[in-house]
């Protein structure tokens, strides 16, 4: 017997995630992960499309998502050290105050939710600030990932013509 079914169509803002390390479930069905993973972001990516972002699109001094649809969620596997705070493992959802030479960013305790409509203020777990950089080369596709660091890794997240680096300690 046959039947029909409706398939959404395709979302312009396709859902992504990364971990830190990078690739770990591929590493760990392979038996080459050599450690646990210790971060993991999930996360809509808008496309610049010829618009312009920020300022415009993404307003300077108003919460957003970080992404599109639902709110970009940082999970850590483990206690992490974030501005001299620690903070639990556990799943975060993450938002940005964005301007134009620094953004504030906010983990907050408020997960599985849809932009920015319902953030309440109250239910931040961090808040700090970090600069923009200007990228020599616009990216198209919003961006986030996890880079090595010497004291663990850096959250960046690049869109447009702008970049921005979270450090995260952990042992």
């Amino acid at each position: 017997m046959q039947h029909a079914i409706k398939v959404p169509a395709l979302d312009k803002s396709p859902l992504d995630m990364s971990y830190f390390p990078a690739d770990y479930p591929i590493l760990k069905t392979q038996n080459k992960a050599n450690t646990a993973p210790v971060a993991r972001v999930v996360y809509s990516r808008p496309q610049k499309d010829n618009r312009p972002i920020f300022g415009q699109l993404i307003e300077y001094n108003k919460v957003w998502r970080l992404g599109a649809n639902e709110a970009t969620e940082l999970e850590f596997f483990k206690d992490v050290t974030i501005a001299g705070k620690k903070v639990a493992k556990g799943r975060y959802t993450l938002y940005a105050i964005p301007t134009e030479n620094k953004w504030t960013i906010i983990l907050n305790k408020d997960t599985d939710t849809w932009g920015a409509f319902v953030y309440d203020e109250k239910k931040d777990v961090l808040r700090t600030d970090v600069h923009t950089q200007q990228l020599t080369t616009p990216v198209d596709l919003f961006s986030m990932g996890f880079n090595k660091t010497d004291r663990g890794m850096d959250l960046f997240i690049a869109w447009d013509n702008v970049s921005v680096n979270l450090p995260i300690a952990f042992k």
